[in-house]
């Protein structure tokens, strides 16, 4: 699972099909409607919203702007009514950790999506403020700048 801190607007086809069905999938386990992924660390971050579902309605609704932009027909009516208006805070450390990370997958997977998007300063999706400092002890991988 890979809930993006990132704008949607930089995943290829591909990732943005996967985002939104990750977020469906965060959005049952937040619900409670699924045994599994209740641990996941991608969940933290909303799960300590004061309303988790509603946090990642709010994350939904930004993915299906983005898909809406590009002519896809995602379900809104999939997206749980209690969104919440704000925003989650989350580092710069880890919004340029998933940058490099998409880098690597559409140098693989989407070359051009990759070369469209190369020059640009990431911003991140509308859900999140960026804050000062490194990546997340949630995240895997290269354990530098963690937080």
């Amino acid at each position: 699972m890979r809930l993006w801190t990132l704008h949607p607007r930089y995943l290829d086809a591909k990732g943005l099909v996967a985002v939104w069905r990750e977020a469906l999938l965060a959005q049952a386990v937040l619900r409670g409607a699924t045994r599994g992924y209740r641990h996941h660390p991608q969940l933290l971050r909303f799960q300590a919203q004061p309303d988790p579902v509603g946090s990642v309605a709010a994350y939904l609704q930004g993915v299906h702007l983005e898909a809406e932009r590009r002519g896809y027909r995602f379900d809104a009516a999939r997206i749980d009514e209690r969104a919440v208006p704000g925003q989650i805070e989350e580092t710069q450390g880890q919004l340029l950790h998933e940058w490099h990370h998409l880098e690597r997958k559409l140098a693989v997977r989407s070359p051009e999506t990759l070369a469209m998007w190369q020059a640009v300063n990431p911003e991140a999706h509308p859900l999140f403020q960026i804050v000062p400092g490194g990546v997340r002890l949630w995240e895997r991988g290269d354990a530098s700048g963690l937080v």
